[in-house]
């Protein structure tokens, strides 16, 4: 069973990976979305007092809704929460296993229980992810 304990923690690992990286890039770019429009939305009033203001506070007005169309189209907050939760589940599944603590010590096959909980990890999030995808499609059909 050596070649499945390598194929399992390597699974686990790539995953752990995965999921770590795409949730810090989420939470980066929900952010700086967030900031840009929080920016542009203070500046709005400060317009006012420019000779100018309507044209800046309308150039402000269509930054803030262009931000935040982007934030809705990548769903940044929603996939950091949702890879962060699934990151964390996996570390939590490593730890146990390599402790070994948990279910780990009683079960027949420790390997096994991992890579079965591995996979169930990331089933759970696929199916959560797949699921927001057919509900934002469905709400794009309604809207129109």
């Amino acid at each position: 069973m050596a070649d499945g304990t390598d194929v399992t923690v390597a699974r686990l690992e790539e995953q752990l990976a995965w999921y770590d990286a795409k949730a810090s890039h989420s939470q980066r770019m929900f952010k700086r979305l967030k900031a840009a429009t929080i920016i542009a939305a203070a500046l709005v009033p400060i317009s006012a007092l420019c000779r100018d203001g309507s044209y800046i506070a309308a150039g402000l007005g269509f930054v803030i809704v262009v931000v935040e169309g982007f934030q809705q189209l990548g769903q940044y907050q929603q996939t950091w929460f949702t890879y962060r939760a699934t990151a964390e589940a996996l570390k939590h599944e490593k730890y146990l296993y390599y402790a070994p603590a948990g279910d780990y010590p009683k079960a027949q096959d420790p390997h096994r229980l991992l890579a079965e909980r591995v996979e169930s990890l990331v089933s759970q999030e696929h199916a959560r992810w797949s699921a927001a995808q057919e509900a934002a499609l469905k709400q794009r059909k309604d809207d129109k």
